[in-house]
């Protein structure tokens, strides 16, 4: 009886020690949705080679498809993914919110990752980082390079992400350059490379002593027409697009969504997925300044740094008061400062510096 149970036990083991090596050597299927493409240069690539340099070590089997609508496709697009396997989805623009949110819902074992949204449930993340943060670092290299005080700035939506970012990029500006002027154009698109230059192309026509100009499009296309002009210096944002522009680009506010997707994917591998909303800030090593150029003035490094350590410290931060919005009203008292939900969430004014070009 003993041996047999011994026998039996031994059976036993070696079936689970089977099973666990099936699973090791099984790949788990990601889907991941953008509103771009994989190499764009852009906020698309970013989240591609993030995810492109986890893949082996995490053993994932990644399926791409670029270019997703921001309508009910978008969810044609999700229900595909899960019909090919794919246990976790990521969705990497806020305007799939709601379809991503509708079909965490209908999918409660799949797990959903919806960079820049909002809404979490049990199955579903949202994330992203206080990127305004190296918009503001960004602010100041802007504010060290003009020679006129008129930066320009090319923005996607009037929405509280561009706002913020809008703002905290003026506010560094202001802190080395204080009578410098940021006018920002909005051009209700994220990726289309002929509403963006248009959009450039008007705003230096309306304001032709603009000499630096930044954006927060998916479009590179104020950076080539800067980079065509040549007279024009620029500050980039989601990846370094150095190499490039060789004679007009300064530096850029990029991410490296890496430790964010290791981490949470290997939470879903091991079923210890918790959803929440993520909005993390320096320590999590997700986001920073690109190299600076030789096109960078003397001096920048320098303000930037001072700037950075200042951030660093835990003990201010770029919505920290007094701040006045560009019709002169107090929005912060001395000493207060903005919260958190207020800039994810109702970021619908400008500050001092910020002019809207209709």
């Amino acid at each position: 009886m003993i041996i047999l149970i011994l026998v039996l036990g031994g059976l036993i083991f070696i079936g689970k020690g089977d099973m666990d090596k099936d699973d090791a050597n099984e790949r788990v299927r990601v889907g991941v949705l953008l509103n771009g493409e994989c190499d764009d240069g852009s906020w698309g690539e970013s989240h591609y080679r993030a995810l492109e340099s986890i893949k082996n070590e995490m053993r994932l089997d990644i399926i791409y498809r670029e270019n997703v609508p921001k309508d009910e496709k978008c969810q044609s697009v999700i229900q595909e993914l899960i019909d090919s396997d794919c246990r976790i989805i990521i969705a990497a623009s806020y305007n799939y919110g709601e379809y991503v949110k509708r079909m965490a819902e209908k999918y409660p074992k799949v797990y959903f990752l919806h960079a820049t949204g909002v809404d979490h449930s049990e199955n579903l993340s949202t994330y992203f980082g206080r990127i305004y943060q190296m918009r503001y670092l960004s602010g100041i290299v802007a504010g060290m390079n003009t020679e006129s005080g008129d930066i320009g700035y090319v923005a996607a939506y009037p929405i509280s992400e561009v706002n913020r970012g809008l703002n905290a990029f003026t506010r560094g500006v202001r802190s080395v350059r204080p009578d410098a002027k940021v006018y920002a154009i909005f051009t209700n698109d994220w990726n289309s490379d002929e509403i963006t230059r248009a959009s450039a192309e008007r705003l230096l026509s309306i304001k032709p002593d603009i000499d630096v100009m930044s954006m927060h499009t998916d479009s590179l296309a104020v950076l080539d027409c800067c980079e065509e002009r040549g007279d024009i210096k620029t500050v980039g944002y989601n990846t370094d697009n150095a190499s490039d522009y060789p004679d007009t680009y300064l530096t850029a506010a990029v991410w490296d969504w890496s430790p964010f997707y290791r981490k949470q994917i290997t939470s879903c591998i091991q079923d210890k997925f918790y959803g929440n909303h993520y909005w993390m800030g320096l320590e999590d090593g997700i986001m920073d300044l690109s190299p600076f150029t030789s096109n960078v003035k003397e001096g920048t490094g320098e303000a930037v740094e001072k700037a950075r350590q200042r951030l660093e410290s835990g003990t201010w931060d770029v919505f920290y008061g007094l701040i006045r919005d560009n019709k002169g009203n107090t929005r912060i008292g001395e000493g207060e400062a903005m919260s958190d939900d207020d800039m994810l969430n109702s970021f619908d004014w400008y500050v001092e510096g910020v002019v809207v070009v209709e």
